[in-house]
C-alpha cells in the first residue's frame, strides 16, 4: 500500500461552522486536534468527532462537518488557503482573519490510497473509518494521534510537514486495521478470497497480470471444468474471468502510466498487446479514457490557493 498525491489543510474553526466536502475520487482524513464535530454522511448515523478523534472517509463520499445538527454549511473549496509547506496549506475559516486560541482545530487531507492490483479493496471499505474501533487492537495508534494534538497545539519549526507524515501513518494504520480484522462484512471480492479454490486463482492473477491468462489454465489451477470455473468465479465476484483479468491488467498498466511515467508503447507491449493502437481501445473501453489522457493528468497540480471567502 502507497499513499500517493496527499495534500492536507490546517483548519481553525470558530463555532457555529459548517464545512461541505463534495463527493471526490480520493479518501479524506480528518483529525480533530481540539473542540467537538459533527460528522454527517448522507444515509449514515452521525458521528461526534472530539479532540484526538480521527477518521477515513476512503471512498471520498460527500459529507459535513459541522458544531451543530442542522447548522448551514460552505463548501471546503470556497475558502481561501495559504500554503505551509509542499502538500499542506493553512485553510483560513476564522471571521475576519481572526482567530480564538479556543476555536476548534482540525487537520483534513485529501489521500489516494494506491493498493496496486487490490483496487477492489477501497470498494469494500465502509463509508466511514473511526479509529477509536481500532485502539484496542492497535494501541500504537495512541502516541501518534497525542503527537498530532500537540502539534497542532503549538505550532514549531516543521509542524506542517510532520503532521503531514503523521497523517499518512494514522490513515494507513486504518486502513491496515480494518483488513487484519477480516475486512468487517465486506462481501463479494473479499469472500472471493476466502473460498478455498477461487481464492487460489484469484492470488495468482493479482501475483502475475501481465501473464496471458486463458479461461482453460484457471480453470485447471481450481481443478474443475471450464464452465464449472467459469460459473463459479461469476458467482462469487459478480464478473467473467475474462472481464477480471483485463480490468487486473488496465489497472496495472494505469499505474505504470501514471505512477511509473512508463511509455504507452513499452506499457502495450509488456501486456502482449500487437499494437499501441490495439492497446490503446483496450484500455478506453476498460476505464473510460485513453491512456494518453491518464499520462498528461499524472502529475498532480501544484496546492491550489482557493478562491477569495
Amino acid at each position: 500500500m502507497r499513499l500517493r498525491g496527499a495534500r492536507y489543510g490546517r483548519l481553525r474553526l470558530a463555532p457555529p461552522f459548517g464545512i461541505h466536502f463534495g463527493d471526490g475520487r480520493a479518501a479524506r482524513f480528518h483529525f480533530v486536534a481540539r473542540g467537538d464535530v459533527r460528522l454527517e454522511v448522507v444515509g449514515h448515523d452521525a458521528l461526534w468527532l472530539h479532540g484526538g478523534h480521527a477518521v477515513l472517509i476512503p471512498t471520498g463520499r460527500a459529507h459535513r462537518l459541522v458544531s451543530a445538527e442542522g447548522e448551514k454549511t460552505r463548501d471546503f473549496d470556497s475558502y481561501r488557503s495559504e500554503p505551509l509547506c509542499l502538500g499542506v496549506y493553512d485553510v483560513l475559516t476564522c471571521p475576519d482573519g481572526v482567530c480564538s486560541p479556543t476555536d476548534t482545530n482540525v487537520f483534513t487531507g485529501e489521500i489516494e490510497f494506491d493498493l496496486d492490483t487490490l483496487h477492489p479493496l477501497v470498494e469494500l471499505m465502509p463509508a466511514i473509518m473511526p479509529v477509536a474501533t481500532l485502539l484496542d487492537r492497535q494501541p500504537e495508534i495512541l502516541p501518534l494521534l497525542a503527537a498530532m494534538e500537540r502539534e497542532m497545539a503549538q505550532p514549531r519549526a516543521g509542524s506542517a510537514g510532520i503532521l503531514a507524515r503523521l497523517a499518512d501513518v494514522v490513515a494507513a494504520s486504518i486502513v491496515r486495521g480494518w483488513i487484519e480484522c477480516g475486512c468487517g462484512q465486506a462481501r463479494g471480492w473479499v469472500e472471493a478470497l476466502r473460498d478455498p479454490r477461487v481464492g487460489r486463482v484469484i492470488a495468482a492473477l493479482h501475483r502475475d497480470p501481465e501473464r496471458a491468462w486463458t479461461v482453460m489454465e484457471m480453470a485447471q489451477m481450481m481443478g474443475a471444468s471450464r464452465s464449472a470455473f467459469a460459473e463459479r468465479f461469476a458467482s462469487v465476484t459478480g464478473s467473467s474471468p475474462q472481464k477480471y483479468v483485463t480490468a487486473l491488467r488496465m489497472q496495472k498498466a494505469s499505474k505504470w502510466i501514471a505512477r511509473d511515467g512508463m511509455p504507452i508503447s513499452i506499457v502495450a507491449d509488456r501486456l502482449g498487446y500487437g499494437s499501441q493502437a490495439a492497446f490503446a481501445r483496450a484500455f478506453k473501453r476498460a476505464t473510460g479514457q485513453p491512456p494518453g489522457k491518464m499520462r498528461s493528468q499524472a502529475v498532480l497540480p501544484p496546492v491550489p490557493v482557493h478562491g477569495e471567502g
